[in-house]
């Protein structure tokens, strides 16, 4: 009986246990959640633990612990207007950073509970691990160098043969002219004689060794220092936009669609919602009239005609764009955006070239570890800056004239590699 009691004691508790634990569960799509959150979240989260800042926090299945459903769905939908109601759980959460959350009325319930549904999966890094924009950029511009790095590596491990061959044979044919030529019956001197003077085809043999490893070496040499720089690297992108129309000929700032340039690590790959807040609109092009608009359209599923988004899924489902990243730098390396355009004043052409003038934008620098630190010895630190009016005292120290970022600490290894 006591048995009987206990089993039922046991059966309440996991009930109670159960229910409390699924009681959070969001009714939702998580695989169409995913689709969602890479197009519209991943320019400003990671998806992860809270600690993972972009410009918001990493987003998690903490979320659905500290805020109810309702409430993320109104956040969601126009963060910006639950903010201005007086609402005080969103002036809370508004203050976390300066950039305010954009709105995205756009996004049905069902589409807000598909992306909740995701993050209580506590999906970690979508833009790494789960096919976005990165992602996709990291692959397929990088398929290209991959598939050089595999042919240089050939060529270097041929190159090393040949070398080594060579050598091998030289060392052979010494060791054979230093047997006959080093007999001590003749004497040393004599045996030296017999070396210098042996037939000329055997000299112009060693001739072309020698130089034949001269010129495989520097050739050697040029390609191992070629790896990881990508100058001049331009490939095609899914669309064809062009900086030249938009930042040169309608002056957009780059801080526009780039705005994470100001405020983090990366400059960041602009969400297409952030195309749509003019491409609503604006339905031709300059050079394409339609035709790569309608790309962008077709990726966040918008009808021209009707003015209005596609909420059938049936019909439309978002996809995101997959951009080809130009500009990488290597892991074993940190740069950080917001403090070169805050801080340090630099515009972005100092290091991307006249965005402004490109069609189709290419690396125009090397970035390299020395263009880097020669930036650093030539650019003046401006003292008017309110980031650096506490380093007059480095203008004696340094007996100089004019502050270099060098004088600052700009040539510590630390600096970019800790």
């Amino acid at each position: 009986m006591l048995r009987a009691k206990n089993l039922i004691y046991l059966f309440l508790i996991f009930l109670l246990t159960s229910l409390f634990s699924f009681s959070q569960i969001i009714e939702g799509n998580p695989e169409n959640g995913k689709t969602l959150f890479g197009n519209n979240c991943t320019a400003c989260h990671y998806s992860g633990p809270e600690e993972m800042r972009k410009i918001g926090p990493g987003l998690h299945s903490h979320l659905l612990e500290k805020y109810t459903e309702d409430w993320l769905i109104k956040w969601i939908r126009n963060a910006p207007a639950l903010t201005a109601s007086g609402d005080p759980i969103a002036i809370e959460a508004s203050q976390y950073d300066p950039s305010q959350m954009q709105s995205f009325t756009y996004l049905s319930d069902s589409d807000i509970k598909d992306i909740l549904a995701y993050v209580e999966q506590d999906p970690t890094d979508f833009e790494k691990s789960s096919g976005t924009v990165d992602e996709v950029a990291l692959t397929s511009d990088d398929s290209s160098s991959l598939s050089s790095t595999k042919e240089l590596d050939l060529t270097t491990i041929i190159t090393i043969i040949v070398i080594l061959s060579g050598a091998l044979i030289f060392l052979i044919f010494i060791n054979n002219a230093l047997r006959k030529g080093l007999n001590i019956q003749e004497g040393f001197l004599k045996g030296i004689k017999r070396l210098l003077f042996m037939s000329t085809t055997i000299k112009f043999l060693i001739v072309v060794f020698h130089v034949g490893i001269v010129v495989l070496l520097v050739l050697g040499w040029q390609s191992l220092s070629k790896i990881g720089i990508r100058q001049n690297y331009q490939p095609d992108q899914p669309i064809e936009f062009s900086h030249k129309i938009h930042a040169g000929m309608n002056n957009i700032d780059c801080n526009y669609c780039h705005q994470s340039a100001r405020h983090g690590k990366h400059a960041g790959i602009p969400s297409v919602n952030v195309c749509m807040n003019c491409h609503e609109t604006i339905y031709e092009g300059t050079n394409s009239g339609t035709e790569e608009i309608q790309k962008i359209y077709d990726a966040v599923c918008w009808d021209p005609d009707l003015r209005q988004y596609i909420t059938d899924t049936d019909e439309c489902q978002p996809k995101a764009i997959e951009w080809i990243q130009i500009h990488s730098l290597p892991d074993l390396s940190y740069f950080n955006h917001s403090q070169h355009v805050v801080a340090g004043g630099i515009e972005c052409q100092d290091c991307h070239g006249e965005i402004e003038e490109m069609d189709v934008v290419y690396q125009k620098e090397k970035l390299t570890m020395g263009w880097c630190i020669e930036c650093h010895r030539n650019t003046d630190i401006n003292l008017d800056n309110a980031y650096y009016h506490l380093y007059d005292d480095l203008l004696e120290k340094h007996d100089v004239e004019n502050l270099k970022v060098e004088h600052i600490g700009g040539l510590e290894c630390a600096k970019c590699h800790y």
